[in-house]
C-alpha cells in the first residue's frame, strides 16, 4: 500500500511539473511593468461564455512549451471582454457602464473590447514594447499553431 501511494505522489508531482501555468495578471499591471521593463504583452480577450476561449484555456494555455514561451517572452493578462473591470489605456479609462451583475450568459460588451474592435472570441493580442496594439489573433489556435505566432 505504501508502493502505492509514493507512485501516486511521484506521479502527480511529475504532473505538476508538466502542467506549466501562465502567470496571468490585469492589463494595468502589465502595462505598469512594461514602463520599466519594455516587454510585450499577450493578450487572451475572452468571455465567460466562450467554447473555443476555455478550449484554448485547457488544451493551448496549459501547454508547456506554450506557458514556458509566453511567460518568458511576454507579460501575460487575461482579459473578459464582459466584465466590469476599469482600464487605462494610454490615458483613456475604459469600463463597461452596461455590465449587469446579474445577467446569466452574455452581458453587455466592455468599452476596451469596443476599442480592439473584437471580431469573435477568443481573441489575443500582442501590444509591443512601446504600448501598441497589433492585429489579433482571432479563433482557437492549438499550441502548434500559437507558439510561430508567438516568435
Amino acid at each position: 500500500m505504501k508502493k502505492i501511494i509514493l507512485a501516486l505522489f511521484l506521479t502527480m508531482g511529475t504532473l505538476a511539473i508538466q502542467a506549466q501555468e501562465i502567470k496571468w495578471m490585469s492589463l494595468d499591471d502589465a502595462l505598469a511593468k512594461q514602463k520599466k521593463n519594455a516587454k510585450p504583452i499577450f493578450m487572451d480577450v475572452y468571455t465567460d461564455w466562450c467554447g473555443p476561449c476555455k478550449m484554448l484555456d485547457q488544451n493551448t494555455f496549459q501547454d508547456k512549451t506554450i506557458s514556458d514561451y509566453v511567460t518568458a517572452n511576454y507579460y501575460a493578462v487575461k482579459f473578459n471582454a464582459e466584465g466590469n473591470s476599469s482600464i487605462t489605456y494610454k490615458g483613456v479609462t475604459y469600463t463597461n457602464p452596461g455590465y449587469d451583475p446579474n445577467r446569466k450568459g452574455r452581458n453587455s460588451a466592455h468599452d476596451f473590447t469596443k476599442f480592439l474592435k473584437v471580431a469573435g472570441y477568443p481573441s489575443m493580442y500582442i501590444i509591443d514594447k512601446r504600448g501598441d496594439v497589433q492585429e489579433p489573433i482571432v479563433g482557437y489556435r492549438t499550441p502548434e499553431e500559437l507558439l510561430p505566432i508567438l516568435k
